[in-house]
Formats: C-alpha cells, sequence, structure tokens
C-alpha cells in the first residue's frame, strides 16, 4: 500500500455502510456530510496514514458530479483511485412500482456510477497515472435473479453495472479496473436477517487487498460471500 502514499482515492457513498468502511481502511494504512466529518475526525484522532476530507454531492445531479470532480482538480490535481459504491434500493416491483423510485435507483446505481467512471478516468489519463483503479462495488444481484418481486428493478440496475464493467474492460484493453461483489450484509441500506451476511468491513478488507496487489496484477473480480455453518443447514432440514 506504501505506492498509494500521497495519492487520492475517491469513494462516493461514504456516510454509512460498505463506503464509511472502504474510507476509514484507505486512511488507516455523502450527501450525508455530518456522519462523515464525524467519521473524519475519528480518522484524525488516531494514527492513520491519510487524510479523510468530506465532500457533500447529489449523485443525481450531474452538475454536482462535474463540480465534485473539479474541486478534486483544483485542491489536489486529480483522482487516482475512483471507487463507485453510492447504491439504492425501492422496493418498488415492475408491476405496482413508481417511475420516480425506478429513476432514483437508475439515476444512482448506473447513470452516477458511469458518469464517475467517466470523469475518473479522463482525471488519470490528463496526468499520465499509468496505475490507477476505478471498482465497483456490484452485488450478486448483478449476476443472478432473485426470485422477490420488489427487487427486480434494482436487480436490474445491477446487471447493467455488470455489462457496463466488462465494456469498460474491453475499452480500457488492460488497464487497472476492477468490480467488487459483495454479497448480502448488515446495514442500513438492506438487512435480511434471517441471512448469513458478509459486513462492510469484509468488502473494505477486499478493495484494500486488490489495491495492495503489485502493479503488475490485475484483479478482475472478487465475488464475497458468507460462509454457512453446517449447523445452519441441519436446523434448516429440522424444521422443514
Amino acid at each position: 500500500m506504501q505506492r498509494w502514499k500521497d495519492r487520492v482515492a475517491l469513494v462516493t457513498g461514504a456516510s454509512v455502510g460498505i463506503g464509511a468502511a472502504i474510507a476509514a481502511e484507505l486512511v488507516r494504512c455523502a450527501r450525508d456530510v455530518d456522519k462523515i466529518q464525524k467519521l473524519a475526525a475519528e480518522c484524525q484522532s488516531s494514527a492513520f496514514a491519510g487524510v479523510l476530507v468530506p465532500f457533500r454531492c447529489d449523485l443525481t445531479n450531474e452538475e454536482e458530479i462535474l463540480s465534485m470532480f473539479a474541486a478534486i482538480k483544483a485542491e489536489h490535481k486529480g483522482v487516482d483511485v475512483c471507487i463507485n459504491n453510492a447504491g439504492l434500493a425501492h422496493p418498488q416491483s415492475l408491476l405496482s412500482g413508481k417511475t420516480s423510485s425506478w429513476k432514483n435507483m437508475m439515476d444512482v446505481n448506473v447513470l452516477a456510477l458511469s458518469i464517475c467512471t467517466h470523469e475518473a478516468y479522463q482525471s488519470m489519463k490528463e496526468r499520465n497515472v499509468d496505475d490507477g483503479h476505478i471498482i465497483h462495488v456490484n452485488s450478486l444481484c448483478g449476476h443472478r435473479l432473485i426470485k422477490f418481486a420488489d427487487l427486480q428493478f434494482y436487480t436490474a440496475t445491477k446487471y447493467a453495472v455488470t455489462a457496463l464493467t466488462e465494456a469498460l474492460k474491453q475499452e480500457l484493453r488492460g488497464e487497472k479496473f476492477l468490480m467488487v461483489n459483495p454479497d448480502l450484509f448488515f446495514s442500513s441500506f438492506y438487512y435480511l436477517c434471517t441471512q448469513t451476511a458478509v459486513e462492510a468491513v469484509d468488502v473494505a478488507n477486499a478493495v484494500i487487498y486488490v489495491l495492495g496487489a503489485p502493479p503488475h496484477v490485475q484483479v478482475c473480480d472478487i465475488f464475497s460471500k458468507p460462509v454457512i455453518l453446517l449447523v445452519d443447514y441441519i436446523l434448516a432440514y429440522v424444521r422443514y
């Protein structure tokens, strides 16, 4: 991780959950700025190597995204690592859902990710950064259909992320590009009490692992899945 000293990493959706865990881990080796400022204060009070700088940005607003990248360029020269973590899910099925909810998911999960990817790449290209990383925190919903009607549109946005990632791998032709795929996890974003879960810090550690790989190594995909103990199967068998 020493080669990332004095480099700039952008983490979207860093106020809670996976984003907050990733930001904290990056400092250690969102729109809700108050929470990010609290996290920044905690990081500054500890013996961490980096600095966390909170920035308020509405990811459904392209102008605000562009302003954020302009501010990063003015203050820090540009982005070396872009972690597209922000995402949201509304329980809206295709047959009874609302267009406003679908649009909100598409704006954050797909369009904001695409705009941030474009701007981060341009930033790296302008400064001849040859070891930059663009990381998408996707979901296993982007690879398989879960039989739950209220998640269908959310799943569609994650399938879009998978398709965009594969297309970008072809465009970048060997340049650093990665997608991290966490399974279900406990957070304020999504909670499923009957499911053994991957926690936010587990995904953050996966990101740190990738960034710690030497420049000649490209980690393409990481699928984080919880270990299900044998007792889980025994209880399920007895119950049903």
